[in-house]
């Protein structure tokens, strides 16, 4: 078993975990924070945007079940990749699409993986970043629409590859 880990914000992590609990190979998904200068956010500073953390989504998985390349195509067929604003009807700097990259090797994925979208007609807007320390978010946030037994509102499945 190859424990591994992605870091991807699409928007509102509540359906970003959501999708990715579903996944075979995916052991956890767990929301937090990433990228701003505020150390230890919560959700109330990181909601006023000016702490510059985005809402992310730690996916730890199985690399010996599912590839990094398999996670980056279902980050992007989950979300509106293209929104520059946010995501759907959350619109604001913590929302914005991007993943955080641990080496070379992922970086390369995910721009390989661009390029197929770009070649497709895309305007890919999701940004990409070196690693940064990665915040939990409070209890509450952790699989809530399992929790609550309800499904997100701004993040379905599209097929796309």
């Amino acid at each position: 078993m190859a424990i591994k880990q992605a870091y991807l914000a699409a928007g509102c992590f509540w359906g970003v975990e959501y999708h990715f609990e579903k996944l075979k190979g995916v052991n956890s998904a767990i929301s937090g924070y990433m990228g701003g200068h505020t150390l230890n956010p919560d959700y109330h500073s990181i909601c006023t945007g000016t702490t510059g953390h985005l809402e992310v989504v730690k996916v730890e998985y199985d690399s010996d079940i599912v590839s990094y390349e398999q996670l980056i195509k279902l980050f992007f067929e989950i979300h509106d990749f293209t929104q520059t604003n946010g995501q759907g009807p959350d619109i604001g700097s913590q929302y914005l699409s991007a993943v955080y990259y641990e080496d070379e090797s992922e970086k390369q994925v995910i721009e390989n993986v661009i390029a197929v979208l770009n070649d497709k007609g895309f305007k890919v807007a999701t940004s990409l970043y070196e690693m940064v320390p990665f915040y939990e978010a409070e209890d509450y946030h952790q699989d809530y629409y399992e929790r609550h037994q309800k499904v997100p509102y701004c993040h379905s499945y599209n097929k796309i590859f």
